[in-house]
């Protein structure tokens, strides 16, 4: 990504991270900008994404994951479900570095190449506080259950429940980054879980629905 094709990118970064009210220093904003160029870099042999304008980048995937970080603030073990380029858990890295630096995110997919993408975006954007793993999720164990559990674009809520839900922490929730909240996928929920709350997202620049929706194990009296 050229330093011409950087600037308007950097304002248009900021300017969504002030709509959003989140406070970000300048290291932050410029580690967004490499994680940007490393995706767009990185797409054009991998396919890591369909969409290919780095405008287009910013506000789909960088700006949407960003809307969702408010619900992140009192997490500490994050486990990011289908992670693909690092969508939401490299943006959610970047910003927790300075957040919330006790915050830990761990992030797995079962293709390697999207893993092998994670683990050069580790790298280079020095991020101390994530691992990336390989494999399916409902094989994955780990010896620390997650306080949260989150995934985009992975899966429907009744899947992504029975696939990574043995990993959730006691109290934890999970938070899916959903489009429409759909009432079919309400009804399927498995046994012995629930939908907690579901929160409407305004993306700068995005017109389309967007929605968190935090999921939690039924408590028994």
């Amino acid at each position: 990504m050229s330093i011409f094709e950087r600037a308007p990118l950097l304002e248009a970064l900021k300017a969504g991270a002030d709509q959003l009210q989140l406070s970000l220093p300048d290291e932050s904003l410029e580690k967004l900008l490499d994680y940007l160029a490393l995706l767009q870099k990185w797409n054009g042999v991998y396919n890591l994404t369909a969409v290919r304008d780095p405008k287009q980048m910013l506000t789909q995937h960088v700006l949407d994951c960003m809307a969702a970080l408010p619900a992140f603030t009192h997490a500490r073990r994050v486990l990011d479900v289908g992670s693909g380029g690092g969508l939401p858990g490299v943006v959610l890295a970047i910003w927790a570095l300075h957040a919330a630096p006790e915050m830990r995110i761990d992030m797995i997919d079962t293709v390697h190449k999207k893993t092998a993408f994670l683990t050069q975006a580790k790298a280079e954007l020095g991020l101390t506080n994530v691992k990336v793993h390989t494999g399916r999720v409902e094989q994955f164990q780990s010896p620390e259950k997650y306080d949260v559990i989150t995934s985009r674009a992975f899966a429907e809520l009744g899947d992504f429940i029975q696939w990574s839900g043995h990993l959730l922490a006691d109290p934890g929730e999970m938070i899916a980054l959903k489009g429409q909240a759909r009432t079919m996928e309400k009804e399927t929920m498995p046994e012995g879980w629930c939908i907690k709350k579901i929160d409407a997202l305004t993306v700068p620049g995005m017109e389309a629905e967007r929605h968190l929706v935090h999921i939690e194990k039924i408590r028994k009296n």
